[in-house]
């Protein structure tokens, strides 16, 4: 599962660059309108991003044998929780502690 998610967030990363890539119009009002979706695409790229590196983090813990275990006080991670949140590297109750 982690690793499809990772998959479709690159692609979907691409696809957020080439568009901040195009050039804005020569019209200054569909410029401004322009330069509004891009704002949205590079907050939507940022949060894509983040949720990558959460994956390629859990992606490192599965390969170190530590996945499913709490990185804040080394608890198992309940398996329920990790089928909700499978790149979370905390149990509830340390992600309730903030």
């Amino acid at each position: 599962m982690l690793t499809a998610r990772r998959k479709a967030l690159l692609a979907d990363l691409a696809r957020i660059q080439d568009e901040l890539d195009d050039p804005l119009p020569q019209d200054w009002d569909d410029a401004a309108v322009e330069q509004e979706d891009d704002e949205v695409l590079q907050a939507l790229g940022h949060v894509h991003q983040a949720e990558l590196n959460r994956i390629d983090a859990a992606l490192r813990r599965i390969d170190s044998g530590e996945y499913g275990f709490c990185t804040g006080c080394g608890d198992i991670i309940l398996p329920a929780r990790l089928d909700l949140l499978p790149d979370t590297p905390f149990c509830a109750h340390c992600a309730a502690r903030g």
